[in-house]
């Protein structure tokens, strides 16, 4: 790969601070707080200032990593969940830090495009037949190992808290069309992929998209990017970039991913 000044980058991740929106499981999100700071009357003229992050793992742009769900208490790969696997201090197994720097083809498909609105709004689900369109309608064919990431639309309202919690978001067809295509990882501009609050007739949960892709399949979910630009651009395939930190036995990352495209 060529990253030189004929090539675009493309930055997906969304600001961080607080009143962010949030899913009200991981509330507040994030606090930031000055506990040094520039002050008059220090015996050098060099001053520092540095503060304290507090955050939710799951806030803001982030991926999700396998040991974040469970079904009939089984993770991915059938680890059994128990004591030695579930500690105080995180899991010992499938934590964040086993997911290694996604570096591979992207595509977006902008569903929101496709559908000539805005965004996609709650109760109003995007279907393995809306994706499989998009990806006609741009002449993107998905391959094993691709990253996908899917546009509602809702990333460009990410300051108003009220209404980005109302976004729309997969349904389970969905997520099983693309595991079945054997994907890397996907990710979406609203809160949880899947659409918040809503249960699956068939599968009985909430979030049936982080069931099949994390646990059943092992495809991470990178959840709250800025896909706005990208869509601008009409930018469909492209080198994406994202690098989760090691942070021991969590269930989770904060990532700034990258779309990084030649430039036309």
């Amino acid at each position: 790969m060529d990253f030189t000044s004929a090539s675009h980058v493309y930055d997906l991740e969304q600001p961080r601070y607080s009143g962010a929106p949030v899913h009200p499981s991981h509330a507040p999100g994030l606090i930031y707080t000055l506990h040094r700071r520039h002050e008059q009357g220090a015996s050098e003229a060099r001053t520092s200032a540095s503060g304290f992050v507090y955050m939710a793992e799951h806030s803001g742009t982030h991926i999700d990593g396998l040991c974040h769900q469970a079904e009939e208490m089984h993770l991915y790969g059938g680890q059994e969940v128990n004591p030695q696997v579930q500690t105080p201090a995180g899991f010992t197994a499938l934590g964040v830090e086993t997911i290694p720097p996604l570096i591979a083809r992207g595509i977006l498909l902008d569903v929101a495009r496709y559908r000539a609105v805005q965004r996609i709004q709650e109760g109003n689900p995007i279907t393995r037949a809306d994706l499989e369109a998009t990806a006609q309608s741009e002449g993107m064919a998905i391959g094993e190992g691709d990253i996908v990431l899917v546009r509602t639309g809702n990333g460009a309202i990410w300051h108003d808290a009220t209404a980005y919690l109302r976004a729309g978001g997969m349904s389970a067809d969905a997520s099983s069309w693309l595991a079945s295509l054997r994907v890397q990882a996907v990710g979406a501009d609203n809160m949880a992929w899947d659409e918040v609050g809503v249960v699956d007739p068939d599968l009985n949960v909430s979030l049936p998209g982080h069931l099949i892709l994390l646990v059943r399949h092992g495809i991470y979910i990178i959840e709250n990017l800025n896909l706005e630009e990208l869509a601008r651009d009409r930018c469909y395939e492209f080198t994406f970039i994202c690098l989760p930190l090691k942070i021991q036995g969590a269930t989770g990352s904060p990532v700034r991913p990258i779309a990084v495209a030649p430039v036309s």
